[in-house]
């Protein structure tokens, strides 16, 4: 049981530090404009060694900003969670900590995926259009792998839940 909690804390952690990462910078996507290489992120977009900020309010990327910030606040929640599932509280007993981790780490995914597929359709279908020759980059890349280690962390202490269920004889049969 404390071998998958353990694992599921480090995918959560490892995951919520390349929410970090990923949702900070400026490479999610590069491309050539007037012959110079540009590369933007969620808050600003750099041109010729110089960058500035997104000042426009274009809705898909208010709604990837804000479902990358929902994403790295409730991994972060599940890491209190998970690391408190370690230490046994007599007055949690009805509150299993691994099964509350486990839920935050699976919302935790779920935000980043609405997050990235708003930014991966609006800018295969619009922004691609736009730019003739660009690519998705390494920030938008470590969102895809953030997403992956929050997923295998709420795996982790679901499962960790279930051999807890189990061994108190709770647990299907």
């Amino acid at each position: 049981m404390y071998s998958f909690m353990g694992g599921g804390l480090f995918c959560a952690i490892v995951g919520n530090i390349l929410l970090v990462v990923s949702t900070a910078t400026d490479y999610w996507m590069q491309y050539r404009l007037s012959g110079n290489y540009a590369h933007q992120g969620l808050w600003r977009y750099c041109m010729s060694n110089k960058c500035y900020m997104q000042t426009d309010s274009i809705a898909y990327w208010n709604a990837t900003r804000a479902f990358m910030i929902l994403s790295g606040m409730s991994c972060f929640a599940g890491i209190i969670a998970g690391i408190m599932s370690f230490a046994q509280f007599s007055s949690f007993q009805r509150f299993n900590r691994s099964f509350a981790a486990g839920i935050m780490f699976f919302v935790s995914t779920l935000f980043v995926l609405l997050g990235m597929a708003i930014y991966t359709g609006v800018t295969i279908n619009f922004l691609g259009r736009r730019f003739g020759d660009w690519r998705f980059s390494w920030s938008y890349i470590l969102g895809w792998v953030a997403m992956l280690m929050t997923f295998f962390a709420g795996i982790f202490y679901i499962c960790a839940y279930r051999m807890c269920e189990c061994r108190r004889g709770t647990g299907p049969r």
